[in-house]
């Protein structure tokens, strides 16, 4: 009877650590549930297209990390780094260039523990280092339908053509470049000797085969190929060469993805709230204001999956979302990533990374905000 109530107890325990772990998919499953009971969910809610790609993507990005890829690939760079002020310059350039394919979560998951780790062989400045990887992470990532989650379902919802994209998307580029520019300029350029040992690719064979897969999901992702078919490649793929690859995909992303697509569904089909938020972004400078603030304080997916129903204005929710992941820690959810990862490493620096990343992100708020505002003033009007 004992061990029963033992076992009942961790058993609470752990579910409990789990929604606190994932909060966000714990909220929207709340809410579809919720919602469900006032209007009854319908199939035609989910976005198939969006969760398929991003599966097939979290499965190739997932090898490449399994393979060693990335870290050869940054420790190769690293090793020519004889100061700060270059070790600065490769992993935020890094991170910045590589989360605009293998998307911002990814890029942090895999650049801030070797932040993490020169850090502990040098005397430079970890917290700033970490927390600059996160902009460069959340702000590289904005320039592709792949870079990020809510890219690449802004991108599908609307159908938008690549190249309207990517152009849409380069003026917020063009000045993450300068804002990330100027920072690195101002750090300290003391001299470092740095040792770090180099990585060896896994299995040379298996990068070939996944680049393969990676270049045809990217085409999946333009329309060039039809995604069905990337997505059945893709798990002939897995299921041939490692089928733990499939343990590696971020269940929980998708699922919070599936649960918030019910919940704006549902709420969708409400008069009240459709003609509420309706009259709300009935004009691009209301969509790109609000989408920057809902960002702030439920994340930049969930508000892109939100507004998205009730606005054509995708240009200024596009650059409002990417904007908004910078600002409150969880206005981007990548950015907890990072806030994790650091805060095991010093815990007693918790306060310390909180008040400076928030220092950062603000006066990137500050910077962004009326730049692309007036960059795109003619178009608001």
């Amino acid at each position: 009877m004992q061990n029963l109530i033992i076992l009942k107890k961790s058993n609470i325990n752990n579910i409990l650590l789990f929604l606190k772990k994932e909060l966000v998919l714990t909220i929207t499953i709340l809410l579809a549930i919720v919602s469900s009971s006032i209007s009854i969910p319908k199939l035609q809610y989910i976005n198939f297209t969006v969760l398929i790609l991003l599966f097939n993507l979290m499965i190739v990005v997932s090898a490449f990390k399994q393979l060693n890829v990335l870290d050869y690939i940054a420790t190769f760079l690293l090793i020519k780094c004889k100061s700060n002020r270059v070790i600065f310059f490769v992993l935020i350039s890094i991170t910045f260039i590589s989360s605009m394919f293998i998307t911002n979560d990814v890029a942090l998951i895999t650049f801030v523990p070797l932040a993490l780790i020169i850090g502990k062989k040098t005397k430079i400045n970890t917290l700033n280092l970490v927390i600059c990887e996160t902009l460069a992470a959340n702000l590289g990532s904005s320039l592709t339908p792949m870079g990020n989650p809510q890219n690449l379902y802004i991108y599908s919802f609307y159908n938008i053509k690549p190249i309207n994209f990517f152009i849409i998307m380069l003026p917020i580029i063009v000045l993450s470049i300068i804002f990330l520019g100027v920072i690195i300029i101002k750090t300290d350029n003391t001299p470092v000797l740095l040792h770090l040992s180099q990585v060896s690719i896994k299995n040379k064979m298996h990068v070939l085969w996944f680049s393969l897969l990676f270049v045809i999901i990217l085409l999946s992702v333009f329309h060039i190929i039809d995604y069905r078919f990337s997505f059945i490649l893709t798990l002939l793929v897995v299921l041939l060469l490692n089928r733990k690859l499939l343990l590696q995909v971020d269940y929980s992303l998708l699922c919070t993805f599936i649960a918030f697509f019910i919940f704006v569904g549902n709420i969708s089909s409400m008069d009240i709230v459709k003609n509420f938020l309706s009259y709300l972004l009935n004009n691009s400078k209301n969509t790109y204001f609000f989408s920057i603030l809902t960002s702030q304080f439920i994340s930049n997916v969930p508000s892109a999956v939100l507004i998205s129903p009730f606005t054509n204005n995708y240009k200024e929710l596009l650059l409002g979302c990417n904007i908004g992941g910078m600002g409150t820690l969880i206005a981007s959810m990548a950015s907890l990533i990072s806030y994790k990862l650091y805060s095991k490493e010093y815990p007693s620096q918790n306060r310390k990374y909180l008040k400076l990343f928030t220092f950062y992100n603000i006066t990137g708020l500050i910077f962004f905000i009326p730049l692309i505002y007036f960059i795109n003033f003619f178009d608001f009007l």
